[in-house]
């Protein structure tokens, strides 16, 4: 960059003195109304009406609680309470507190953060907010995956129309930056913190307040001569631009400097960028705020018609109807691993406000409900440490009572326990940390628990030496034992059950994650039911993520575009190993015996030899009954070639799953449930073709003998979600 400016060029850029703000606030109305806001449909609020759960956030000016509506016909759902106390707001604090509310109320938009209730007692203000559980855009992408130009895209192009629906309002942003971009729980954006926003100004009227975050402000702002929606343009362009390389474009050593370049520097595109992107950028990088991109009659048509997005479909865009290319990792509803531990500790309490004081004059810094410092992931040591719920001082055995065990593994072992407030039972997983590092269990199941298919992770603890897990308790038993031991089980159940797992495999096998050791024991049934909806997928253990060298992961786009070929070729043998465990249950279950066992005297050699030669029965017994078109998709899920063998995509598209309902309800006989678990050889797949070595789960895991350790620690680590780099990455699971 090459900065012309002089001293004096500069000077009339500083913030506002004292008493620029005292004559400000001489011309403000003293007294400020929150009228309350009530949730469309439902009744007035109070504080009486929240249970506080955690601390989210707290400051001088108040706090911010994760909370629980215990009252009215929306009773149990979470929100976030942002709680302001008017003592220490000083007058034009204020003034932004109630812009924010009367904002919020306005404005109803799939990008935007809801207000849901907004009301204030004698003492404190109260805003009802969305609670986002997925943390802001910049800081989960920047620490946790590689991402494209195309990924990016997305992102901008929701702002676009969060932007545009201020606009549209009359409402200039004028603090948009990174820790104000949230992420939902499926990876779309929402925009929050409107404290600085300001309202009912026409495009031929103009604001002149000193306010945002200097980096992302327009040079109009910054010399203080006036602004309109047009400067909400320029700082769209520094976030595009930081997204897509991974630094700032005007960023000096200090504050002056800043300034500087903002108003003076002639910016460098980096080549790195498409001939669009850069196009874009230089197009919202206009000092001339009438002359910038967005600025004209047209508004955001000028953006939305740019070249940089021709690929994007704007109505399905709005509708949600495009998969985010990332999904946060954010567990259950009332999680909140995102947040900082300093506060999420803390007992949350709200005291009762004192009335305002003519002499409260303490700053108050607009905050968002969601906290803007995420926790940060600890650095990898010998025994690393896990990011817990509750805190670093609670043990697990202060709110948990520990029962019988339900299963031991090599590295854990499993047991049912009670929680003691609650006196609900769920299942702890109990990892030896000397033996297994359990991050990456923990970050799948906090990333893809959710999914109704998919065991539910409940709390974590971590006292050093073991990591408790706590999940749902699986009440209905193992799938084998229950198909095994049912009366009457048909080919038209076998194809629901089979239907559900394969969905949920599709799932993961799609977010570049797989299971690997999907045996009998690791899927379960939720209830005594027998229903496939209550079917559960548990144990990650072995599950892997797609990973860049440097321990990111990967969008979808990222994966196809930069991952090489023999990255890939793993990644689909891995994904093979999966249906081909779903294609011995399948069988097991239409049999009522596995493929490659005979009987109880067979050796594992003699078990592996058959498996090996790809030679198993689909006649006799059981069979001479079975459709043809399930012996289809028996065989072509167990083809010795894994090149060769569906995916889960193929086996839902199967005339077997998609006819369903045409399916014999006979009644399937079977062996007994001991003899048959006995015998299924789960492990391990056959050699392929191509004579690369197979290995049992565990097998493999000696041989890379890394796990997780070889991803390294967060710090000191520089912005590796930027896409610089277009080199092929190697990749690992």
């Amino acid at each position: 960059m090459e900065i012309e400016t002089t001293e004096e060029e500069v000077s009339h850029d500083a913030e506002p003195t004292a008493e620029e703000i005292t004559k400000e606030e001489e011309g403000i109305v003293k007294e400020i109304d929150i009228s309350h806001h009530v949730k469309e449909g439902f009744e007035k609020a109070d504080p009486s009406q929240f249970e506080l759960l955690k601390v989210l956030g707290q400051g001088s000016y108040g706090k911010v609680f994760l909370v629980r509506k215990i009252k009215g016909s929306d009773a149990g759902q979470l929100y976030a309470m942002k709680v302001l106390k008017k003592a220490t707001l000083k007058v034009r604090d204020r003034v932004r507190s109630k812009m924010e509310r009367d904002i919020l109320a306005e404005v109803n938009h799939p990008f935007i953060v809801k207000l849901h209730y907004a009301f204030q007692t004698e003492g404190k203000l109260y805003l009802i907010l969305d609670f986002l559980r997925g943390g802001d855009l910049f800081t989960r992408l920047s620490k946790e995956v590689m991402f494209t130009e195309e990924d990016v895209k997305f992102y901008l192009a929701e702002l676009a129309l969060a932007l545009d629906h201020l606009h549209g309002l009359g409402i200039i942003y004028r603090d948009l930056k990174p820790e104000n971009i949230l992420l939902d729980e499926e990876g779309h954006i929402k925009i929050t913190d409107f404290g600085l926003s300001k309202e009912a100004i026409d495009h031929d009227k103009r604001a002149y307040s000193f306010c945002g975050t200097i980096e992302y402000m327009a040079p109009e702002v910054v010399n203080r001569r006036g602004h309109t929606q047009s400067a909400d343009w320029w700082s769209f362009g520094v976030l595009m631009f930081e997204m897509l390389t991974g630094s700032l474009p005007f960023q000096g050593k200090d504050r002056k400097e800043t300034m500087a370049l903002i108003l003076k520097a002639k910016l460098g595109m980096p080549q790195f960028l498409s001939i669009e992107a850069q196009s874009l950028l230089r197009a919202l990088f206009k000092r001339n705020p009438s002359n910038r991109l967005g600025a004209g009659l047209d508004g955001v048509e000028e953006i939305k018609r740019h070249p940089f997005f021709v690929t994007i479909d704007w109505n399905k865009l709005y509708r949600k109807e495009i998969k985010p290319p990332f999904k946060p990792a954010v567990g259950r509803p009332e999680d909140t691993f995102h947040f900082d531990p300093e506060f999420t500790s803390r007992t949350p309490t709200d005291s009762p406000g004192v009335p305002p004081s003519a002499n409260a004059h303490h700053l108050f810094r607009g905050f968002s409900f969601v906290a803007s410092s995420l926790v940060q992931e600890p650095a990898q040591q010998d025994l690393h440490k896990v990011t817990q719920l509750h805190g670093n001082n609670i043990h697990f055995t202060d709110g948990y009572e520990i029962k019988e065990d339900i299963g031991v593994g090599s590295y854990s072992v499993c047991k049912r326990c009670v929680h003691k407030a609650t006196d609900t039972e769920y299942a702890v997983k109990i990892i030896d940390k000397s033996k297994r590092d359990p991050s990456e269990e923990i970050e799948i199941l906090l990333r893809y628990g959710q999914h109704p298919n998919i065991i539910t992770l409940k709390d974590v603890y971590d006292d050093g030496k073991y990591v408790y897990l706590v999940m749902e308790l699986m009440r209905g038993g193992e799938l084998l034992d229950r198909i095994l031991r049912q009366k009457y089980f048909s080919e038209r159940e076998a194809s629901a059950v089979l239907c559900t797992i394969t969905k949920t495999m599709d799932y993961l096998h799609s977010q570049g994650v797989v299971h690997r050791d999907l045996k009998p024991s690791n899927i379960l049934y939720m209830d005594e039911s027998g229903n496939p909806d209550s079917i559960r997928i548990c144990d990650f253990g072995f599950a892997k993520q797609l990973r860049a060298e440097n321990g990111l992961l990967m969008t979808p786009c990222y994966t196809a575009n930069f991952v090489a070929p023999e990255v890939l070729k793993r990644q689909g043998y891995d994904a093979a190993c999966d249906i081909w465990s779903l294609g011995i249950l399948l069988y097991t279950m239409l049999a009522g015996f596995t493929p490659f066992a005979n009987g109880p005297d067979d050796t594992p050699e003699e078990i592996l030899a058959r498996i090996g030669s790809g030679k198993y029965a689909l006649s006799g017994g059981n069979w001479d009954s079975v459709s043809d078109a399930a012996k289809d998709v028996v065989s072509k899920m167990l083809h010795v070639d894994p090149h060769q063998r569906l995916t889960a995509v193929q086996v839902l598209r199967h005339p077997w799953i998609v006819n369903r309902d045409y399916l014999s309800q006979n009644q399937l006989s079977r062996q007994d449930v001991h003899l048959v678990k006995s015998q299924v050889p789960f492990p391990t797949p056959p050699k392929n073709t191509m004579q690369e070595t197979v290995l049992s789960v565990e097998e493999l895991e000696r041989e890379e003998g890394r796990g997780s350790e070889e991803r390294g620690g967060g710090e000191g680590r520089e912005r590796e979600g930027s896409i610089r780099r277009h080199k092929k990455y190697k990749a690992k699971f």
